[in-house]
């Protein structure tokens, strides 16, 4: 059934759906920031292990979104969709045995390729399936709704399944959902594609990896082995070569699997950044926090959880509000709130002794909560709404991989201050991300910056909409 036919309830269940696989993936992530310190303990881990533990997963989800989201409009979403829940909830299971750090890490990896055929395609799924803008900015504000569910629900389930059971417990609950989504998009979830299929990029994907790879992989390790020694300045060598290489090519190549025409468009390419800057401060906020409660105020994992709940309670309660906000007046609003509410955030810590009262620690955590549920869901609805459905997965997946290398590069740059000794400085970045987001926010949202995206729009239709029969060729051009 062609999804504009789909009843009410069906787009309801195709979203709930699509919304599990967020909520196991999201959850995966604020667990595992929780159990970051009994890790430690138990393998005997370094502060740039328990980075690798965070970055492994974020780092090969980022490379792969886009080959995730371009090979589903190919091959099939629902298909691809069910292969990814496969892959996630059989990487759950290993990270669940893992008999070493070095094996937790390879596992981490393992879900990371099942997540890569998750998010970005169940949002093309329902960019395919709410037709309607307002319908859809909805969707996705309840979507973005599901990151507060699991910021909420995840340090306090993790913090309980650490303390009763042990740290591998936090894989297990992905085991039974996993395995109910998968059920549920067998019956529920139609097929759909792209109306043209798109060819593989095979040497776009590995520039890609390349940079991703050495650029986290740099950053990690660079207050250990010296940021000026050979392997680390080979990492970023290695990095600018692979940026370079990969805005060449992709220009020159039909069918890419970055698709540079879309930064064309001043509303994606704005979401684009934001997503790296609001997905950074929140990788770096948790894990900051995570070290604080528990190492520095020796909180038990499940108390430390219960602390920052007042963050993932306003993240919850603000994402619904921000979709219909898109919705009704679009995004400008929620994007100039939400910077401006982490940017504050970043201040108390940095500037104002956050941790030194526990009321302006709760007001800090509250202000970030409100940002960041502000945030997510313009972010998406913007990458979405303005280019053509036929390139919804691709676009989906940009937007998606935007996020994943926010938050590596924010567990990796915060680290590093961790690891250096200069924790303060992560919170400046978190402030600093926090402004970068108000301004991008304030620039790419306005009549100058909607005009581009039509224009954008345009030229992606005439590029690569197939040729009518009846098209005149008189006159000899294409």
């Amino acid at each position: 059934m062609p999804e504009s036919e789909l009843s009410r309830r069906r787009r309801l269940l195709v979203l709930a759906i699509c919304c599990t696989s967020l909520l196991i993936v999201s959850l995966d992530n604020t667990i595992l920031n929780v159990a970051l310190p009994s890790m430690q303990k138990e393998l005997h881990a370094s502060i740039p292990g328990l980075q690798w533990t965070i970055d492994a997963y974020t780092v090969v989800l980022a490379s792969l979104l886009m080959l995730g989201g371009s090979t589903a409009d190919r091959v099939g979403r629902r298909r691809i969709f069910q292969t990814g829940l496969v892959l996630f909830t059989a990487g759950s299971a290993l990270c669940s045995l893992a008999p070493g750090l070095g094996w937790l890490v390879a596992f981490r990896m393992v879900q990371a390729v099942g997540g890569s055929m998750l998010n970005p395609v169940a949002m093309s799924i329902i960019t395919n399936t709410f037709t309607d803008p307002r319908e859809r900015a909805r969707a996705i504000g309840l979507w973005g709704g599901v990151v507060g569910i699991s910021m909420a629900a995840g340090p306090i389930v993790g913090g309980a399944l650490v303390e009763s059971v042990g740290w591998r417990s936090i894989f297990w609950i992905n085991l039974p959902v996993g395995l109910l989504a998968l059920v549920m998009t067998a019956r529920y979830v139609p097929e759909s594609r792209a109306p043209k299929a798109r060819r593989p990029d095979p040497v776009g994907q590995l520039l890609v990896i390349a940079l991703l790879g050495s650029l986290t992989y740099g950053i990690i390790e660079g207050a250990a082995a010296g940021w000026t020694s050979a392997p680390i300045l080979g990492c970023f060598a290695v990095a600018l070569a692979a940026l370079c290489g990969l805005l060449a090519y992709e220009r020159r190549r039909e069918e890419p699997l970055v698709e540079l025409g879309f930064f064309r468009s001043a509303p994606f390419a704005g979401a684009t950044a934001i997503a790296v800057c609001a997905f950074a401060a929140l990788a770096g906020f948790l894990f900051l926090n995570t070290l604080y409660l528990q190492d520095q105020r020796g909180f038990s994992a499940f108390r430390a959880g219960l602390f920052m709940l007042p963050m993932a309670a306003m993240c919850l309660v603000c994402a619904p509000i921000s979709g219909r906000l898109v919705g009704a007046r679009g995004p400008r609003l929620p994007l100039l709130l939400g910077g401006a509410a982490m940017a504050a955030s970043g201040l108390l810590f940095a500037a104002l002794g956050a941790r030194s009262s526990d009321a302006l620690l709760f007001t800090a955590y509250v202000l970030f909560g409100i940002g960041f549920g502000l945030v997510n869901a313009p972010i998406t609805n913007t990458a979405v709404s303005g280019m053509p459905r036929s390139r919804a997965g691709v676009a989906a997946a940009i937007a998606s991989t935007s996020r994943q290398v926010g938050s590596a590069l924010g567990v990796a740059v915060i680290g590093a201050t961790v690891a250096a000794g200069i924790q303060s400085a992560g919170w400046w970045i978190i402030a600093g991300c926090g402004t970068a987001t108000l301004a991008l926010g304030s620039i790419t949202t306005g009549r100058w910056a909607t005009r581009t995206a039509e224009h954008a729009a345009a030229r992606l239709e005439t590029a690569r909409a197939p040729r009518p029969a009846s098209f005149p060729t008189s006159s000899g051009r294409r």
